[in-house]
């Protein structure tokens, strides 16, 4: 990574970004980063532009003595979707009424949302809270196979 230049990362989908702790691209993507910014600004008032928020998206995501990934506990009932979540090892995005398996080629299997549950969410909780605050993004959102069969999405974001 170079220093003061872009993430260069790349991730299946938006809600993988997400997860991941990343914010859209201020380059790349301008109006979804402004969107997200003003979104981010109600959660967040004071913190403004792209190192305020990466700074809180690193503090979410990366405990700081052992550098492991931070997960925090959540009720399923209240996570929004597009949420990410370990259900034993493997990451599960929370998609309307189901959980879909992420692999690094999509999503690959569906199980039932738990209700009155606790679940080790990945996302950081501010991305939680920006998901929760209408995102809605203008470029696909989930990768086509979060779709059901016949094609038709689960939900929309």
């Amino acid at each position: 990574m170079q220093p003061g230049r872009f993430t260069e990362l790349f991730f299946l989908d938006e809600v993988t970004a997400f997860a991941a702790g990343h914010r859209p691209c201020a380059l790349c993507r301008r109006n979804d980063y402004d969107r997200f910014c003003s979104i981010w600004a109600d959660i967040h008032p004071g913190q403004k532009g792209a190192d305020a928020i990466d700074a809180q998206l690193h503090e979410e995501r990366v405990e700081p003595v052992t550098r492991a990934h931070v997960l925090w506990d959540a009720s399923y009932d209240e996570l929004p979707d597009g949420t990410f979540v370990l259900d034993g090892r493997d990451p599960f995005l929370v998609l309307g009424s189901e959980l879909l398996r992420w692999t690094p080629a999509g999503y690959v299997e569906r199980r039932l949302r738990p209700t009155g549950e606790r679940a080790a969410a990945v996302t950081p909780r501010s991305l939680v809270g920006v998901l929760r605050g209408g995102w809605k993004g203008c470029v696909p959102l989930v990768h086509p196979t979060a779709s059901k069969p016949g094609g038709r999405p689960s939900t929309s974001l």
